[in-house]
């Protein structure tokens, strides 16, 4: 583009935004509740019939939008056309749902959602997991075995928790009070409230927050540009609440005693050896992920020796590595490739 004609567009750019317009398509992709339980929504998206089947998993304490960011940048958009697409949801999580713990995920909602998704199509699905979500879909596939699930895509997951940089200023005090300093906080609200879950989100990124404004000046003849930041800032402001009791799980099995990283963790009784997900592995870290850096997403791969397991990074953090504007062309043919193995 021309300087001029770079100069004209970020002309139209502003009086758009004057007017009240707005960069970013937020339609989400039609689809249709399916299967559901407690805190568990299934939906399968409209999609082809034919196809391996996939099933999306999202974390916990965020809208059920980062799979649908928006029109042009969506994964959903993109796999839809292929194959068979399903999302797991939670939806709302309140003061009800404080005793609801990791053995809940792992033992009753994502089987659940799996032998759903296999019902309805004869085949057993492919998970694609991102952040918590993908820590969840190792704990799955580990304790339901091959013949449950086909593949893994673990994307932007962190297994090993000393090497998370913005958790370790707090170290000090978690070993100064025994591990009791944030006890108090997640059981007196029972959860995590939304608004603590999204200011986390921001802190993670606060070098991109602070500079925002001038990337967005930089970028104001880019249309496609404002649209991302516009839907990042939806789905950022949307975000919901953690449960209290898995919470706690995290902090204690997670960060205090890096289970994951040792290879086994205690869920609701059982000891789950993550050696057992023995199924074909995409591992995919952002490669300016300041919550899950590279080094804490690679460690699964030492945890999975049976396992075929592929590690690769790519650009951008935390979501962006998932649907920022290029995943469409490095990290979504990585998937497709890795489903259509």
């Amino acid at each position: 583009m021309s300087v001029l004609g770079g100069v004209l567009a970020a002309a139209g750019n502003v009086a758009h935004r004057v007017r009240g317009g707005e960069f970013a398509d937020l339609t989400p992709w039609p689809r249709e509740l399916v299967d559901e339980g407690r805190a568990r929504y299934l939906y399968r998206y409209d999609s082809v019939d034919s196809g391996a089947p996939v099933l999306l998993v999202p974390p916990l304490g965020v809208p059920d939008t980062p799979f649908d960011l928006r029109r042009g940048c969506s994964m959903v958009e993109h796999l839809a056309p292929q194959r068979p697409t399903y999302l797991l949801d939670y939806g709302p999580m309140g003061f009800a749902e404080r005793d609801l713990g990791l053995e809940h995920w792992v033992d009753e909602v994502l089987p659940a959602a799996v032998a759903a998704v296999r019902e309805r199509t004869g085949q057993a699905p492919h998970l694609v997991g991102w952040c918590f979500g993908g820590i969840l879909s190792v704990l799955a596939a580990a304790r339901l075995g091959v013949d449950a699930i086909a593949s893994l895509t673990v994307v932007a997951s962190p297994f090993d928790f000393t090497k998370l940089p913005l958790l370790m200023p707090f170290r000090p005090i978690v070993e100064a009070t025994s591990g009791h300093a944030f006890t108090p906080v997640y059981r007196a609200f029972g959860t995590i409230p939304a608004p603590l879950v999204r200011a986390a989100f921001q802190v993670s990124a606060l070098d991109r927050h602070l500079t925002k404004p001038i990337a967005v000046a930089t970028h104001l003849h880019d249309r496609d540009y404002l649209a991302q930041i516009e839907a990042v800032e939806h789905f950022t402001a949307n975000m919901a609440a953690y449960p209290g009791r898995t919470v706690g799980q995290i902090y204690h099995k997670f960060y205090r005693a890096n289970a994951l990283a040792k290879g086994s963790i205690e869920v609701g009784g059982t000891l789950i050896d993550l050696a057992a997900a023995k199924q074909p592995t995409l591992l995919i870290a952002g490669r300016s992920d300041t919550i899950a850096p590279r080094r804490a997403v690679a460690h699964l791969a030492e945890v999975l020796p049976d396992a075929e397991v592929e590690f690769v990074t790519a650009t951008g953090g935390h979501l962006g590595v998932l649907t920022g504007r290029a995943a469409r062309t490095e990290v979504w043919p990585l998937i497709d490739r890795h489903i259509s193995a």
